[in-house]
């Protein structure tokens, strides 16, 4: 049985991660990180895949981006959802974020992202 503290814990880091810009240029991390199915709703309204997060976040400058309200919802034994809210430094911007998270052979890879856009500062 998966501890939750711990596996809550975990896919936090996973999402920290993703958001740090050392590994936001690194195309193999982000490969290791990313399901092969990944799709991402972003708040700009346009849609991304996989192959287009891993050409291009490692050209992007560092947003700044943090992170806070991190909640974690078991879907299945196998599949989580996060939500959080992030503010970004370079736009001065919050928004809302959720992920799905699978287990896949023994790795956790994001295979859905969504963020919108929001005036809340909370």
């Amino acid at each position: 049985m998966v501890n939750q503290k711990e596996l809550k814990e975990h896919i936090y880091s996973l999402e920290k991660a993703l958001l740090n810009s050392e590994v936001r240029k690194s195309p193999d991390r982000l490969n290791e990180l990313i399901a092969d199915d990944f799709v991402e709703y972003s708040s700009t309204g346009e849609i991304y895949d996989k192959e287009n997060i891993l050409n291009r976040l490692p050209n992007e400058e560092d947003p700044g981006i943090t992170m806070s309200n991190f909640k974690l919802k078991y879907l299945s034994a196998t599949t989580v959802l996060t939500t959080f809210k992030v503010f970004i430094e370079s736009k001065q911007k919050y928004s809302l974020r959720s992920s799905v998270w699978m287990l896949n052979n023994n790795k956790w890879q994001m295979t859905f992202h969504q963020g919108t856009v929001t005036d809340l500062g909370y």
